[in-house]
């Protein structure tokens, strides 16, 4: 008897060292793809914040109009490193509310590799990449129009408050500190949030996201919120597996932005405006994802 309870608790150690061990590599490599991103983004902000002609600002207004259309063209490349550079352009007041809610819709980052080592699923991945695509335009273009109709705007946060950064002379340093600091907040998250993903397993998701019922594209949309890229991932295994309609993942998917909002949280000290991005991000996923389902595509 003892003898197999002591298997028993080994073979349970066993699992959780494997949780954890693959929960880490994942959180390595998401945030190795993410630096390089996170290092051009700071770059340009300090750039900006430091040598910002009038030529520029100009520039910016004109991306500014089109932002919604380019952020979810870029937010589906199978990453999710530009949605926490996105968060920090949106902080610093470089792209405006839509756009990066666009790139949020639009972020792809593990849905695609998923998809991608499925036999036969290239048909899936344009249906999907083209379904995101378009909510994330359609929707980023909205929302700008409102908010500019109701006069809201976003206040630019400077990144080096108390920071000491403003006394180096050079943008390298300063962009270097920012960019080693938010890739530790990043892989921190990871790891957290991808042990406990692992830990709860595919069957227990299954049955938490009410497989079946009309109800599941807003539940799927509250899981995306999840600030990882493992949730992506195991919403698109769900889906191939048949335990989501297309309509619920595309729901799941457009929430699960990957590390972009925990970012913008730690970024952005507007919490307000962090709010009220996350609340249209999950109305517009949630209802969207309840539109697909009824129409049955």
């Amino acid at each position: 008897m003892n003898i197999l309870l002591e298997v028993h608790e080994h073979g349970h150690s066993a699992g959780v060292l494997d949780c954890f061990l693959h929960s880490l590599e994942h959180a390595v490599t998401d945030t190795l793809i993410a630096i390089p991103l996170l290092f051009l983004a700071y770059l340009l902000m300090e750039f900006l914040e430091r040598h910002a002609s009038g030529k520029m600002e100009r520039a910016l207004k004109k991306i500014g109009s089109n932002g919604p259309f380019i952020g979810s063209l870029l937010g589906c490349v199978p990453q999710c490193g530009f949605s926490a550079s996105a968060s920090n352009l949106y902080t610093a007041g470089l792209i405006t509310e839509g756009t990066l809610i666009s790139v949020f819709l639009a972020t792809s980052d593990e849905a695609f590799v998923v998809l991608l080592s499925t036999p036969n699923a290239f048909p899936e991945i344009l249906k999907l990449l083209l379904t995101k695509i378009v909510i994330g335009f359609v929707a980023g273009f909205i929302i700008d129009i409102v908010l500019t109709s109701m006069r809201i705007k976003k206040t630019p946060v400077e990144m080096c408050q108390d920071c000491g950064c403003e006394e180096e002379k050079s943008i390298w340093l300063p962009t270097l500190k920012h960019t080693a600091k938010m890739a530790l907040f990043i892989f921190i998250i990871n790891i957290a949030l991808g042990f406990a993903m692992e830990m709860l397993g595919e069957d227990m998701l299954s049955h938490i996201l009410l497989s079946g019922s009309f109800l599941q594209p807003f539940v799927t949309a509250l899981v995306g919120l999840i600030p990882n890229c493992a949730v992506s991932a195991v919403i698109t295994k769900l889906y191939i597996a048949g335990h989501l309609s297309f309509g619920s993942a595309v729901a799941g998917l457009c929430t699960g932005a990957g590390i972009g909002l925990a970012v913008l949280f730690k970024a952005n000290p507007v919490k307000k405006e962090n709010f009220r991005i996350i609340g249209i991000l999950y109305l517009v996923s949630a209802l969207s994802g309840l539109l697909i389902s009824l129409i049955g595509i």
